[in-house]
């Protein structure tokens, strides 16, 4: 399960901000990455998931596992590593429509999180 009382803290860029030496352009490109990529992957993940493509779903949540991370959410990694862990084992296979639209509602609260830290960011160049 996301902390959905996480949603509301300030995303923690550390990992971006270490490993680009604290580059505002490029942890804004790494953001609007995040921003392109992520709906295509949740789409993925939620036709996988409505056609039962358990095999799919492990494969969706692994490939979205890392961009997580890349964010400072670490509680979203750990969501897709279940989704990833149960789906590939096919453990409690009923719950992931749920733990799927979970990740979806999540991603919505995320994207005004990068939009103001992006907004900030802008403001350093």
């Amino acid at each position: 399960m996301i902390n959905v009382n996480k949603n509301d803290e300030p995303l923690d860029l550390s990992y971006l901000r270490e490993m680009s030496d604290d580059n505002a352009e490029f942890i804004i490109e790494m953001i609007d990455l995040f921003k392109v990529q992520t709906p295509v992957y949740l789409s993925e993940l939620e036709s996988a998931v409505a056609d039962k493509n358990w095999p799919l779903v492990s494969t969706c949540a692994h490939k979205m596992k890392p961009t997580f991370a890349y964010v400072g959410r670490e509680d979203a990694k750990l969501h897709m590593q279940m989704i990833e862990h149960n789906a590939r084992e096919l453990i409690n296979v009923d719950d992931l429509p749920k733990a799927c639209t979970e990740v979806v509602e999540f991603v919505q609260v995320l994207y005004k999180q990068l939009d103001l830290a992006k907004a900030d960011l802008e403001k350093r160049l």
